[in-house]
């Protein structure tokens, strides 16, 4: 594993916040994302109230795995506690994105998953997109509430509320959010024409297991 330094890390958030912003994913203050330094026994994060399309170094903290801020000035989002979950449950995630996307937020808020297999991006690199129960925004609770699909998948929905994606570094989790609003525009179509045409089982394994050997996941039981 090649570890980001202090300064990367710094970097790529910020051009990951604007990349986000100029693509429509996110807007104003909304969202947060972070990524892990020092052999996984830290991360960078976006502060609390920062406008992600336009961060500066002034904008970002350093904290240990407990949230703990140990350089910068600000103040870690509330949210804070979501990717200190990924982190601790899924061994691949190094690098967390959470953003108020359009379409994944409109399925979040339909308690509307992609969870069926329809697209094969989805099974290739996010999973299950499950909804996670409402929780209040920035509590404890938000973090628990996704808890039952962090170990197994590469993204969740959050009830009435947005998207989280993760993966090996930030680009991929970044990547990962871009795919899940695609794929969550492509649904809602598919929705409004009323004829999905779902994968088989046996061609949603075959996807699977060659994800698997990509490295995507560690491996997850079917249910």
């Amino acid at each position: 594993m090649i570890w980001p330094t202090d300064e990367e890390a710094k970097e790529q958030l910020i051009r990951v916040g604007r990349l986000l912003y100029e693509e429509g994913l996110n807007t104003g203050t909304d969202g947060n994302f972070s990524c892990r330094v020092d052999s996984g026994a830290a991360l960078w994060t976006t502060c609390s109230g920062s406008a992600k399309g336009f961060l500066t170094e002034d904008d970002l903290v350093k904290t240990d795995l407990e949230g703990n801020v140990t350089a910068g000035e600000g103040k870690p989002s509330s949210e804070l506690k979501v990717h200190l979950c990924v982190y601790r449950h899924n061994a691949l995630a190094q690098a967390v994105v959470h953003a108020h996307t359009v379409a994944a937020t409109a399925l979040a808020s339909s308690g509307v998953g992609l969870t069926e297999p329809l697209l094969p991006p989805v099974t290739l690199q996010l999973g299950r997109v499950h909804v996670a129960p409402y929780a209040l925004t920035g509590t404890q609770a938000v973090a628990d509430s996704i808890l039952p699909y962090v170990a197994d998948n590469n993204a969740v929905l959050l009830a009435n509320h947005g998207a989280v994606t993760w993966g090996k570094d930030l680009w991929q989790a970044f990547t990962r959010m871009e795919t899940l609003e695609r794929c969550a525009q492509i649904d809602l179509q598919v929705r409004a024409l009323g004829t999905p045409q779902y994968l088989t089982a046996e061609q949603e394994r075959e996807l699977h297991e060659y994800s698997v050997r990509l490295g995507n996941f560690a491996g997850r039981a079917e249910s």
